[in-house]
């Protein structure tokens, strides 16, 4: 509430809010987005130009072109309003990342201006506070929802199906398993259905969601759930600060270790793999039942190494525990002060820089209703569930062998060291990135 109209504060959130997994390097501005050298200077250090700063690899980039013609909401016969903003970002060497122009919409004209930090101080703020909207119908429905619960349900599903209880993947996924079609079925009857509560507070409600989602759908890749190559393909490997990359790369290397220890007790080579007759049934089903129609996914439809089942598996297990609480864990913290993060706008985006009054913000942002919803349904969300199961704390005990308990007490041990690690890191800072501390994180996606 005291920083959200800094700019760093705004910056941040790309890095370590909710929704981290959009910044991308910018090499060359987009053809739609016609930002000059001039308009931005004053926001650079004086000795550089954005075409230097461009060059150096100091410039940023988050597009929401997703969001563009995505159909509104009606709420209470109201239509709602959506953008599809560009929002350029400079990593500042004092400042650290800082927003230096936004557009909001993709098509520029005189009535989709660019938005500057010199602009008058409530049309700067009202540019960033769309983004911000973007962020949550971005955050909630891609990052969270599709990217996190609808892909972990489709190990889940294929896991039931072509796995019998004895086999040693079906032992080592179903933790990581537990409530997720559960809370999926939930999501879909209470949040996401025509009367659910998108449908009541949310600009993408309704149509838009479905949308939205099945715009994501086509174009995800399994690579991209891998974090390295996700950190880099954006070209984010170097941004400071980025506590999420930092924190993610150290949790998927312990993941990759324990699930490697577990699959080479069972597998001695990659022809084993090829020749396990249930493990290929569970593969095809996962990579033709269920990521059906992605055109560009990337996953086969085999499993031919020991390599190729690590890897998968280690996504599974990295996407039901790090990745789920990375985006749910800080839900309300971001939007409980719902100027931040506002699910939904009841005016469009302004057209003329120097006509933003207060008057115009407040009859922007969502009314007393639509917020009390937001902050109760973040709150509901993200907070630590009563009976939440720590990760690597598994209650159940599949495993039996000696050798198979021994990887996952190392398991545990590597994910109290990295613990240790990451808390020692966030000492004296004024904000901490506590997300993915594995004591605060679930076994499974549980809500």
């Amino acid at each position: 509430m005291n920083h959200w109209k800094e700019d760093w504060f705004f910056g941040y959130q790309f890095l370590n809010g909710s929704n981290p997994r959009m910044i991308t390097k910018c090499k060359e501005l987009p053809s739609n987005f016609p930002v000059t050298g001039d308009m931005v200077q004053s926001s650079l250090i004086p000795t550089t130009t954005l075409k230097e700063e461009l060059k150096e690899g100091n410039i940023f980039l988050v597009d929401y072109a997703i969001m563009d013609g995505i159909p509104a909401n009606v709420i209470r016969d109201r239509i709602q309003h959506i953008a599809s903003p560009l929002c350029l970002l400079y990593e500042h060497p004092e400042k650290g990342l800082i927003p230096i122009a936004i557009q909001l919409g993709q098509k520029p004209d005189k009535d989709t201006p660019i938005f500057l930090p010199s602009d008058p101080p409530l049309a700067w703020l009202l540019a960033k506070m769309w983004v911000r909207h973007s962020e949550f119908q971005v955050f909630q429905l891609l990052s969270h929802l599709l990217r996190t619960h609808l892909v972990v349900e489709v190990i889940c599903v294929s896991t039931l199906r072509q796995l019998p209880a004895v086999h040693p993947i079906y032992k080592l996924l179903t933790p990581h398993l537990r409530y997720t079609l559960e809370i999926n079925c939930r999501g879909r009857t209470q949040l996401l259905s025509m009367d659910g509560i998108f449908k009541k507070v949310v600009s993408t409600g309704g149509d838009g969601l479905l949308i939205l989602a099945q715009r994501e759908y086509k174009v995800l890749t399994y690579r991209s759930l891998q974090p390295k190559f996700d950190f880099l393909d954006r070209g984010v490997t170097k941004l400071k600060d980025y506590f999420y990359r930092d924190h993610s790369m150290m949790l998927w290397n312990v993941i990759q270790n324990f699930v490697s220890g577990i699959v080479s007790l069972y597998y001695k080579s990659d022809s084993e793999v090829e020749q396990d007759s249930e493990l290929q049934a569970w593969i095809h089903d996962v990579a033709v039942e269920g990521f059906v129609d992605v055109p560009h996914f990337g996953l086969a439809s085999e499993l031919k190494t020991k390599e190729e089942l690590i890897t998968l598996l280690s996504v599974a297990i990295f996407t039901s525990t790090a990745q789920h609480a990375a985006t749910n864990n800080g839900q309300f913290d971001w939007c409980a002060w719902v100027p931040n993060t506002p699910c939904t706008m009841r005016h469009p985006p302004p057209t003329d820089k120097d006509a933003v009054t207060m008057g115009m913000i407040m009859d922007t942002l969502p009314d007393i209703s639509q917020s009390c919803v937001e902050m109760a349904i973040t709150w509901h969300l993200g907070r630590a569930q009563p009976d939440a199961i720590p990760m690597g704390q598994y209650v159940e005990q599949y495993f039996t062998e000696p050798a198979a308990l021994r990887v996952i007490d190392k398991f545990r041990k590597e994910l109290k060291e990295l613990e240790e690690q990451i808390i020692a890191q966030n000492e004296g800072l004024e904000l901490q990135y506590l997300y993915l501390c594995p004591s605060r994180m679930e076994n499974s996606i549980t809500i």
